[in-house]
């Protein structure tokens, strides 16, 4: 019985009491969670960096946007798992809640396989389509066909840390990472240095790592209590319960697919000027992501606590998540570029030695990372509205603002001042309108539920 109290108090500590500090604590594992995977990410960048040449880190760093294409819409769906997991939580309705973890962990592996099959053989085009440099296009196609491989396992990590997020649990996936980070560096660097592999040593070690994280991540679900322990024998979708997910995960996974799309288009541009700036464009996007991953885990806090109060009822506690969590965005944002900005050169020196990829890394910086912090408007209120159960409308607004707007400002004002500086501009831009429209939209939203609650007596 008090095992039974003890577990449901906790459950419960996102629907009451104070929010800073349960923010924080859901929200810093999480941050750590991402910005420690990026670490060990850039560790690919790094190693082929010093060790290899600058095509090969061009090959590894300008395939970040054609990755995130195909993936991130299957991660997507992963926070529609979350959404739907916190809301029967936050209901109390356990077995609901138990039944979509089961039906999100079998979602993943077949969607990572579908992934993987797709990547492997679309490589090529792709990459020949966004106009990758003959010079680094071979590299890039081994790199991205390996790193494919290895779809199943990253697609079975995310939907078990979205589910473990669901109850508020941001230090296992933790845990996890660090363990399967450390053998991704420890890997890297045996299999560049040692065995000479290249690229093709630093996705192989990826794919590795990933392996291991994912079998962690599920063996500890295994062991789990309650709303989201998983039992293999019992996997299998639910039909009503799948509906709900791709309700509302389907359009954040368009959203994430939007992104991407937009940041392809930019590519191209990149492309379209010289292999230096490629370069310095991925060693600069490796410190952004930083920014981005910090101030995006307040916004991942919102969608769980705003699905779990929402599903108990209480729109003004939805509302005081929000205030805080884009608080601590926007903070968290600043505070970090202005680090990044004032020690941009030995910062930047880590992952090239060639002075002029520094000096081009470090213009894209201060532009793209100082105004990062508009991220956190824009994320925090989308996230909102997921949490209320609306995915399209941020969905459809940031096609128009992040993937619109930027494909039109790149074959206007960029094909017209063919310069670098003008194309970085187009994140700041994209950012503020996406922003500007989201939260007015959230707004709305939220002063609707109000009325409508007052029109029901609640």
């Amino acid at each position: 019985m008090n095992y039974i109290k003890g577990r449901a108090e906790k459950n419960a500590s996102m629907l009451s009491g104070s929010l800073w500090d349960k923010i924080l604590m859901f929200a810093l594992p999480l941050a750590a969670s991402s910005m420690l995977q990026q670490l060990f990410n850039s560790a690919d960048v790094a190693v082929v960096g010093k060790f290899t040449g600058k095509q090969a880190l061009a090959a590894v760093g300008s395939n970040g946007p054609v990755i995130n294409l195909l993936v991130n819409f299957f991660v997507g769906m992963s926070i529609g798992a979350n959404v739907v997991i916190a809301r029967y939580i936050g209901s109390g309705d356990e077995k609901r809640a138990n039944d979509t973890a089961h039906t999100a962990i079998l979602v993943s592996v077949i969607s990572g396989f579908i992934i993987m099959l797709l990547g492997f053989f679309l490589s090529p085009i792709i990459l020949n389509f966004i106009g990758t440099p003959g010079d680094v296009i071979d590299l890039a196609v081994v790199y991205l066909r390996i790193y494919f491989c290895g779809m199943p396992f990253m697609m079975l990590y995310n939907f078990c840390a979205a589910i473990f997020r669901s109850k508020g649990d941001t230090r296992k996936p933790l845990m996890y990472l660090f363990a399967s980070g450390i053998i991704n560096v420890v890997l890297n660097m045996f299999f560049v240095i040692v065995f000479k592999m290249g690229v093709a040593g630093v996705g192989t070690a990826t794919v590795i790592s990933n392996a291991v994280s994912s079998i962690l991540m599920l063996r500890s679900l295994t062991k789990e209590e309650g709303a989201i322990k998983i039992c293999l024998k019992n996997l299998k979708i639910n039909k009503k319960i799948f509906r709900e997910i791709v309700r509302v995960g389907m359009p954040a996974g368009l959203q994430g697919m939007v992104f991407s799309i937009s940041n392809v288009s930019v590519l191209s541009g990149l492309n379209s000027l010289n292999t230096d700036i490629v370069s310095a464009s991925a060693t600069s996007q490796n410190y952004e992501n930083l920014i981005y991953f910090l101030s995006n885990s307040f916004a991942q806090a919102t969608v769980t606590f705003v699905s779990q109060n929402y599903g108990a009822g209480n729109i003004k506690r939805c509302k005081k998540v929000l205030r805080i969590s884009t608080s601590l965005s926007v903070i968290s944002a600043l505070t970090l570029c202005t680090i990044f900005i004032l020690f941009r050169n030995p910062l930047l020196g880590i992952y090239t030695s060639d002075a002029e990829i520094v000096k081009i890394a470090s213009q894209r910086l201060i532009v793209v990372a100082g105004t990062h912090f508009l991220c956190g408007i824009m994320d925090n209120s989308s996230s909102c509205l997921r949490g209320l159960g609306y995915s399209l409308e941020p969905a459809i607004i940031s096609m128009a603002g992040a993937c619109g707007l930027r494909i039109l400002w790149i074959n206007t004002v960029f094909k017209k001042f063919h310069t670098f500086a003008m194309l970085v501009a187009v994140y700041p831009v994209s950012w503020f309108a996406t922003a500007l429209v989201l939260s007015i939209v959230c707004l709305i939203k939220i002063r609707k539920i109000e009325k409508k609650g007052l029109a029901n007596g609640q």
